[in-house]
This record gives structure tokens, sequence and C-alpha cells, in this order.
């Protein structure tokens, strides 16, 4: 096993791991290997925390780091770090690849002086790691409120005591714009998309809550799906908004907000607590703005 930064001749064979290692596990298809394939002319990417993993001269595994901030309160920034996509190939997975290559990389991060780091994912593969909920730290999610114990933001002080010595008492996270790529620009990645192998998407069990990009209708089935214009599947809008390459509204965000209350009796049956229109439109007020049709 061996451990290395990644070479530019390695790039379309970890753009096809990283593919690989994603497809159809947190939704329907995957990104990450678009994030990738654009971070590396980022200035947040980290050339020198970009490794590989090869196993009997293959390529299994990638991790790649960047740069991110806090915000205080007081709307002061200050220098954070992340990590991701880390992929370890399918055939590879569950016999601690991932571990030893993410713990090689942590190293090497405090070995550069980097402190402190958040992340999104799963933290019973993390914890192992060293990493914790975020919320223990007072660093808060951008998307969520404040006092929420977010089981999937998770954050370590790689260098102890890096957060009080850096003045940062609470503070709230928010990912890179560079993790946003794909939804940026659609066209693109879908034509990037279109230069590898075809694999067909599904919605699969422990995938992540999947959402309409325009009205937040939870999407669990093809059948909840819109359209393209060829008649494919797509997975971004529910069929109420989206059939055959064209929204099905010509709407702006406040409009379409409040044409969802009146459904906000069908909201209630999913609720623990039923909630009022006003209390539903303010929700969605919240919600809308990271939807892929309304992000600015």
């Amino acid at each position: 096993m061996i451990i290395r930064l990644e070479d530019t001749k390695d790039y379309r064979e970890v753009e096809n791991l990283t593919r690989e290692a994603f497809w159809n596990v947190y939704r329907p298809g995957c990104t990450e290997h678009y994030v990738l394939n654009h971070y590396r002319t980022n200035p947040d990417f980290i050339s020198e925390l970009d490794f590989v993993m090869e196993v009997d001269g293959k390529i299994i595994g990638h991790v790649m780091f960047s740069k991110a901030e806090l915000v205080l309160d007081d709307g002061c920034k200050k220098a954070s770090w992340t990590f991701g996509p880390i992929s370890i190939h399918p055939a590879y997975k569950r016999k601690g690849y991932g571990q030893k290559l993410l713990q090689y990389a942590l190293d090497k991060a405090r070995d550069m002086g980097i402190g402190f780091i958040c992340m999104e994912g799963n933290i019973e593969f993390y914890k192992h790691a060293g990493f914790d909920l975020a919320s223990k730290l007072n660093i808060h999610y951008h998307a969520e409120p404040k006092d929420a114990e977010v089981p999937y933001f998770l954050a370590q002080e790689l260098i102890p005591g890096w957060l009080k010595n850096n003045g940062i008492a609470e503070a709230t996270y928010c990912p890179p714009k560079g993790y946003f790529v794909a939804d940026e620009n659609p066209e693109a990645f879908e034509a990037y998309e279109a230069s590898f192998s075809q694999k067909e998407k599904a919605f699969q069990e422990g995938q992540l809550p999947q959402f309409c990009q325009s009205c937040g209708m939870p999407l669990t089935r093809i059948e909840d799906c819109g359209t393209n214009e060829n008649g494919s599947t797509n997975f971004d809008y529910c069929q109420y908004c989206y059939k055959d390459g064209k929204f099905v509204q010509d709407c702006n965000m406040d409009e379409m907000i409040e044409h969802c209350t009146q459904f906000i009796d069908e909201v209630n049956k999913n609720m623990p607590k039923p909630m009022t229109k006003e209390e539903y439109k303010q929700m969605m007020q919240g919600f809308f703005p990271m939807l892929k049709r309304w992000r600015k």
C-alpha cells in the first residue's frame, strides 16, 4: 500500500474512482467527481493535501482538502478547513483503507499547521478518526438552527486549543462555494457526466433525504420526479414543478412559497406538531433559498 500526492496523469482515473465510490450512495447518481474535477483549479484547493492510495499499483482511494471559513456572530471571518470527497473503490471498502488514508492525510494537515477541521459525514465512520459533533465545540451549521444538534456536521481540533487560541468561542460554518459547482452549472455537469460510461440513477435505502429543488416536496420514488426534455427522469425536481425540461410554474420564490402553503394540511400529517400557515411559510422562507432553483 502506498499513499502519495495525486499527479496530473491520475486525474481521470481518480475522477472515475470518485464516481464509482459515490454513485447512488447519498443521492441518485452523484456529483462528487465533478466537484473534484473543478476544485483542482479553485484557490481554496490545497494541493499539498491531495492524496491517492495505491494497492498493487492500482489507485483505490483519494482524498482532497479545502480552505474554508468560520463566521463569528459579529460577522468576523476566521480561517478553517474541510476535506472531501474522500473515496475508496467499492471493491476495497470495509477493509480499513479509508481510515488509513484519512489518518495519514489528517497527520499531514496537522504538520502543516492546520488546527481545525469541519466536515459533513457519518459519525459512525469518522469518530474513529477523532471527529465528534461540531455543536459540542459551539460550531454551528449554516443551514440549521443554532440550537440544533446536527448529526452529520462534524468537527475536530487537530491542534488542541486551536479554537480558543484564535478567539473562537462560537461560530457558524458554511461549506465552500466550490462544492456547489454542479448545482450552479447543471448543463456543464451533464456534459461532463456524459463523458463517462452510463450508469443508472436510483433511490436507495440510506440516502440523504431528497427534496424537489423548486417546491421542497420530498422525492422518494422515480414516480415523484420530473422529466427532462428527452423524457428521462430529472432527479432534482418533482413532477409538479418540472416537465419535459421546463418549469411548469413561471413564478418567483415568494410566489412558490405562497402556492405551497395551500398544502399545509397534507404537510401536517407527517409533522409531530401541526404548524399554522404562517409558521409553515416562515419555515419555507428559511429553507427555499437553499434550493437549487432559488439559490443566489
